[in-house]
């Protein structure tokens, strides 16, 4: 007996993309900028022009806060009461160049209003920011070690323990100036 043969083409992942970043409140250029992916590229993908290779559709399944099945599903899950991340699930920006390691904590849904952060800075590594939005602040507490802080041309030293709270609507620089590691929870808030 002759069966047909199954076609076994590709998921389309587009409408389920664009349904998670419109339900996170997220523009194209948004979720480019969160998960490194080219806008024209994202664009391609939900307007199914385009297929994902696996390192992008796990680069956006980190940026949109998913496990990766979740983009490759076709069915559509109910939401649940409480969505735990493990660790590897949280999206993280390295930036291994400069001596830090930035975790995005926040829902990406915030991203553009309120944004949290874990950061952790190697001896002698920064964050170097360029100034935010007008109205912009950050808040930085040191939950392990010591760092400094610049804000334009202030500077101040942070203890364990201690917050900073200061504009970022202008270049700002966290660095860690010890020889041990430190850690720090970042929130920004943007007006």
């Amino acid at each position: 007996m002759n069966t047909p043969l199954s076609t076994n083409s590709p998921p389309e992942v587009g409408a389920t993309l664009q349904r998670l970043r419109l339900a996170r409140g997220l523009t194209l250029e948004d979720l480019s900028r969160i998960a490194g992916v080219s806008k024209s590229m994202l664009s391609q993908i939900e307007r199914e022009k385009a297929n994902p290779t696996i390192a992008i559709t796990w680069r956006l399944a980190n940026a949109l806060g998913v496990p990766i099945g979740d983009l490759l599903a076709s069915d559509t899950r109910e939401v649940e009461t409480i969505r735990v991340l493990d660790a590897h699930e949280t999206p993280t920006l390295p930036g291994a160049h400069a001596g830090y390691i930035l975790r995005i904590l926040g829902p990406m849904e915030m991203a553009g209003k309120y944004e949290w952060y874990e950061l952790t800075l190697a001896p002698g590594g920064e964050l170097a920011s360029q100034a935010h939005d007008p109205g912009t602040s950050e808040h930085l507490t040191v939950t392990h070690g010591s760092v400094e802080v610049e804000v334009g041309t202030s500077k101040r030293k942070l203890k364990l323990g201690g917050t900073a709270r200061y504009p970022a609507d202008q270049d700002h620089i966290i660095r860690n100036t010890g020889k041990s590691e430190a850690k720090a929870l970042l929130v920004v808030v943007h007006r």
